[in-house]
């Protein structure tokens, strides 16, 4: 499938957020939650909404969302311009708990059905955020999350993988001081520059 027109998204949006596949398995229920504009220059490919999310119908309204924010150093009025910003995580619904604490893994449901059809109408991307292993396993394979974060180089141009926001991640970056020293600055830039005019940046370096 190509990127297809402008009047092919619409009728797609539709389908999508009208979806009842993994009905069954959604303790509250389906509700599908995404951003996306075919003008996109940046996506954020994530987990899954959590219950704010899934609440509001906003994706990342929440203290994940305000962690992502500070990591990309951008604005809630530039993270939420869909003309430049996609968001599309693994599974579009809020999944449930699991049983050992923490939400339940994104449905496979979504990836089946709707991620190509989506992301085909994206022909501007320029980066693509991987935020959380999830995303991460499902473009890149198997692989150890902090590896593919310490050395993100090895996957620009087109992907920067992350971890997931959670309050989880504070004890992380506790304990890995090089991902804010080394790993947030270039973050920004990338982000800036995928994003265009009106969000300059430098390189950590200066240049």
């Amino acid at each position: 499938m190509d990127g297809g027109t402008a009047d092919e998204l619409g009728p797609l949006i539709e389908r999508v957020r009208s979806c009842s596949a993994c009905a069954n398995y959604l303790p509250l229920g389906p509700r599908p939650v995404l951003q996306l504009s075919k003008s996109a220059t940046l996506l954020i490919a994530s987990q899954a909404p959590g219950t704010k999310a899934h609440a509001s119908g906003i994706p990342f309204s929440d203290a994940s969302g305000d962690q992502l924010r500070r990591w990309m150093g951008i604005s809630d009025e530039q993270f939420y311009d869909a003309a430049r910003v996609a968001i599309v995580p693994m599974a579009l619904c809020y999944p449930g708990r699991a049983s050992g604490g923490g939400d339940a893994p994104p449905r496979p449901e979504c990836s089946t059905l709707w991620r190509e059809p989506l992301l085909a109408q994206l022909p501007h991307l320029q980066l693509t955020l991987l935020v959380g292993t999830y995303a991460q396993e499902h473009v890149l394979g198997s692989g150890r999350m902090a590896d593919r974060v310490r050395h993100f180089d090895r996957y620009l141009p087109r992907h920067f993988p992350l971890p997931h926001p959670s309050w989880r991640s504070r004890g992380w970056m506790t304990k890995n001081p090089w991902f804010e020293e080394n790993v947030l600055p270039e973050l920004r830039w990338q982000v800036s520059n995928a994003l265009g005019p009106g969000h300059s940046g430098l390189r950590p370096n200066g240049a």
